[in-house]
């Protein structure tokens, strides 16, 4: 026999249920964590330059440096931890790319390279990859056609 809870016992339970959040520290994390995120590839950016880099040359290094970080980080199970406490802020956009490409990797490796890691590591960046992809051509062709218009 099932047990029937009306409307109101359910949404007393929801309300019990639900975690506190504490928006105003989330929000003040996510802002000082991701900045520090950025801090960091400004850091990088000025170590590349100060190397010999041009701006354009050092640019193509952060974006390396913070995509091997992120996934040495989340390979340690470390970039989780501070997903965690950063909230959106570790939602960077290229460390958080090789978060989401190297987190289902790391949860099937285990199932082997093939079947695991290997049909995995896609499961939530391939998409936007596909999208880029796809994007990127449909532009090239809306550009194509305007040049030969004009």
């Amino acid at each position: 026999m099932q047990n029937k809870i009306n409307q109101k016992e359910y949404d007393l339970l929801v309300k019990q249920t639900n975690p506190k959040g504490n928006h105003a520290k989330n929000f003040l994390f996510a802002f000082v964590l991701g900045g520090l995120v950025c801090s960091v590839g400004q850091a990088f950016s000025e170590l590349y330059t100060f190397l010999g880099a041009n701006k354009e040359n050092a640019g193509i290094f952060v974006s390396v440096t913070l995509v091997f970080l992120a996934a040495l980080l989340t390979s340690l199970n470390v970039y989780d931890n501070f997903a965690n406490v950063a909230k959106a802020g570790a939602l960077v956009p290229i460390t958080g790319f090789a978060n989401a490409v190297c987190a289902p990797a790391m949860e099937y490796k285990t199932e082997g390279f093939i079947t695991g890691t290997g049909t995995k590591i896609f499961a939530i960046s391939g998409p936007v990859i596909v999208y880029g992809v796809f994007a990127s051509a449909v532009y090239g062709v809306v550009l194509v056609v305007i040049n030969l218009c004009s």
